[in-house]
């Protein structure tokens, strides 16, 4: 099993397509139905053995959650948040361009 080059918390990019977001889970491996994985085009469809990484993504119209395997993330070095509604649930603070995660908070 491969390590997850990405951690909880991190600004991505996607490579291809205009969208941005922080992760707040990862799979060591594809972990989504078989009817997810068809409906990518054939030509951009990434392999099943990598991790993939569920995103508080945007872009310039919306908010939403995405699943995106590593291949097709890269670092988002812009150093800005991200403004995804549901931030709270998952994420304490913004700190040094990156999200702390809730449950890490210590009582």
């Amino acid at each position: 099993m491969r390590q997850a080059r990405f951690a909880i918390g991190q600004v991505v990019r996607h490579r291809f397509f205009p969208f941005r977001g922080v992760i707040f889970d990862v799979d060591p491996e594809f972990a989504n139905t078989e009817e997810w994985y068809q409906s990518i085009p054939e030509e951009i469809r990434p392999r099943k053995d990598q991790p993939f990484y569920h995103l508080l993504a945007e872009n310039g119209e919306t908010y939403y959650i995405a699943y995106v395997s590593e291949q097709n993330l890269v670092p988002d070095d812009s150093g800005e948040p991200v403004d995804h509604p549901r931030i709270g649930e998952y994420f304490r603070e913004w700190r040094d361009g990156r999200y702390v995660p809730r449950e890490h908070e210590h009582h």
